[in-house]
């Protein structure tokens, strides 16, 4: 994110969940203030994937998204294990630094499994 309150914002969010889950009290309304900045940015990547989250913590009260995927040496894709709260950390980490190319291919990762398990 490239505002300095977005991301001010973003590091609350992190903290947050580190602390105390994701059940956190409050979390939800958090992640629709940090969408509110991703709006202001015009990053729609960045506005949609925050709504998908935010919705897949209230329909399910968890964060086991599949989105994250390793090779073995044949070229094979698997999923990686990842507990909840460390997969949305994961997400949040990377949008604070949205544009990197890298970090952009997750996140439509992330918005890809996210739209697949919600619709």
């Amino acid at each position: 994110m490239k505002l300095a309150a977005a991301n001010k914002k973003l590091d609350a969010i992190i903290a947050k969940v580190e602390k105390e889950g994701i059940l956190a009290a409050g979390l939800i309304d958090e992640l629709k203030e940090l969408r509110e900045f991703a709006l202001k940015e015009q990053d729609p990547l960045v506005t949609k994937v925050i709504r998908l989250s935010y919705e897949y913590l209230i329909e399910n009260q968890n964060f086991d998204v599949q989105a994250q995927y390793d090779e073995d040496e044949d070229g094979s894709e698997f999923p990686i294990e990842i507990e909840d709260q460390e997969n949305l950390l994961y997400l949040l980490n990377l949008l604070k630094n949205a544009d990197h190319k890298i970090n952009r291919e997750e996140i439509k990762d992330y918005r890809t499994a996210l739209k697949e398990e919600l619709y």
